[in-house]
């Protein structure tokens, strides 16, 4: 198992999963425990699991426990998430030293969603690229860094151009491979591809999948953080597994609910295979899957979608 995910992209094309610190016991022992989610998702052998990191670090105990048991499991490499919210450099020294000491030596730096109501990031450091550069500084090489790249453009940023200028200014202050936000528009993305090459962006490209499994899930990562395109085939899905009055409802008073997310299921699960066929011939260097603490789904994406032959 290489020791970078970097070393893996350069040789082949990476795949990985994403998971997150739940917020109660059972849910903890659900996913690290013995026999749980994690282990099942170690089976698949992915070269890394990232594990995402709450806004002003409240939830860092269980983000690194989560890690630890990544690390103790067959050699995946893990990543932490780590955002500027809330953070004083003195905090984030610590933190990235705590990190070291555990021996997570991998990185996703970003500046994080601010928290309703916050118009700033609360913290000494304002943007990604100030995070990066100082990671470089306190630390040197001591942590493989992975940064936020949008095909579609941040949702604050005022262009598609500014978004790439940025995204530029990471890999010039040190970052080493990029990790894509959500897009389901190929063919913005095989732009957004030949854009940040132009501008000198050479970065290898790990492309952030989500999993088209609920429709209420689906909808809200598209509009309610990053702004995506709903590609037409997709929103045909959404449309005829239609829950009324609206997918949002807790208790709603369509007579055909069960049938329906089921039916959304499948499909999506079917469309989830197809994005990634379209990403795979698209010369990314790797399939990040947003595994959502679940097994059974993502662990059919991956066998069906063959981007793995070692299981």
């Amino acid at each position: 198992m290489a020791n970078k995910v970097t070393d893996v992209m350069n040789e082949r094309m990476a795949f990985s999963f994403e998971v997150f610190p739940p917020k109660t016991e059972k849910g903890m022992a659900n996913l690290i425990g013995e026999g749980g989610v994690l282990s099942q998702l170690t089976s698949l052998q992915p070269d890394y699991i990232s594990c995402t990191y709450g806004a002003g670090g409240s939830n860092v105990g269980l983000n690194v426990e989560v890690l630890d048991a990544v690390k103790a499991s067959n050699g995946v490499i893990p990543i932490t998430h780590f955002t500027c919210i809330g953070h004083t450099k003195d905090s984030i020294r610590q933190q990235l030293q705590n990190y070291l000491d555990h021996g997570i030596n991998h990185i996703l730096a970003l500046r994080g969603d601010l928290p309703f109501g916050w118009t700033g990031t609360g913290g000494d450091l304002h943007y990604a690229t100030e995070l990066v550069a100082f990671i470089r500084k306190e630390f040197g090489d001591k942590f493989t860094i992975g940064v936020a790249g949008s095909p579609e453009g941040h949702i604050t940023s005022r262009s598609l151009e500014a978004d790439i200028s940025f995204l530029k200014q990471k890999q010039d202050n040190g970052a080493d491979f990029i990790m894509t936000q959500l897009c389901w528009d190929m063919d913005q993305f095989n732009y957004w591809r030949d854009a940040i090459a132009a501008a000198g962006i050479t970065l290898p490209v790990d492309v952030g999948i989500m999993p088209v499994l609920d429709s209420a899930a689906t909808i809200n990562m598209a509009l309610s953080r990053n702004g995506c395109v709903l590609p037409r085939k997709l929103a045909e899905i959404i449309s005829k597994n239609w829950i009324f009055p609206n997918p949002f409802v807790s208790d709603p008073y369509d007579a055909d609910v069960d049938a329906k997310k089921a039916s959304f299921k499948e499909a999506g699960i079917e469309y989830t295979i197809g994005l990634i066929d379209e990403y795979r011939v698209a010369g990314i260097h790797g399939i990040h899957l947003y595994a959502l603490n679940k097994y059974d789904d993502v662990a059919r994406i991956v066998k069906e979608s063959g981007i793995i032959d070692r299981v």
